[in-house]
């Protein structure tokens, strides 16, 4: 997907949305629109620095983000403020909604790590998701977020999600 010039560069609000409550909404720079998968650039919009302990995110970091409308999930590519890859998280959650200048994205617990090198690749919060209780309020919405997640590993241990980004 192509980058706009300067002087067509659009901004959008992504609002991230869990358990019916908006837990974060920050100001993007919309990179791409296809139609099926939106594209946008944000710097860190955590506050003070966040170590998982497998990576850190802090001021200064950019995470060019890509989702899409018919699949579950989120991939964001990670960069430290000289440009370095630091990897990609992923999340899992509902097909994104362009309301607007509102990217609204429902997350559904689960998340994906792949490291630049490709060697460090975990699945996170699966605890959470399971105390979300979504497999019983929502069964088909639980096997999609599942199925998604399976699909990511697959993609971040056989080489990345260049194809996918592509």
């Amino acid at each position: 997907m192509s980058a706009n010039s300067a002087e067509q560069a659009a901004l959008v609000d992504v609002v991230l949305v869990k358990g019916g409550r908006t837990k974060i909404r920050y100001p993007a720079v919309l990179l791409g629109d296809d139609g099926v998968r939106v594209c946008v650039r944000a710097p860190w919009a955590g506050e003070g620095v966040r170590d998982f302990g497998f990576v850190r995110f802090e001021p200064g970091d950019v995470f060019t983000e890509h989702y899409w409308r018919d699949r579950w999930y989120a991939v964001k590519e990670i960069r430290t403020s000289d440009g370095a890859l630091k990897g990609w998280y992923c999340d899992i959650a509902r097909p994104a909604t362009l309301s607007g200048t509102d990217l609204v994205v429902e997350d559904l617990d689960l998340d994906l790590w792949r490291s630049a090198d490709g060697t460090d690749v975990r699945r996170l919060d699966e605890d959470e998701f399971a105390e979300s209780g979504l497999a019983e309020k929502d069964p088909r919405a639980a096997a999609a977020a599942v199925a998604a997640l399976d699909e990511l590993e697959s993609l971040a241990r056989a080489g990345g999600f260049e194809a996918l980004l592509a």
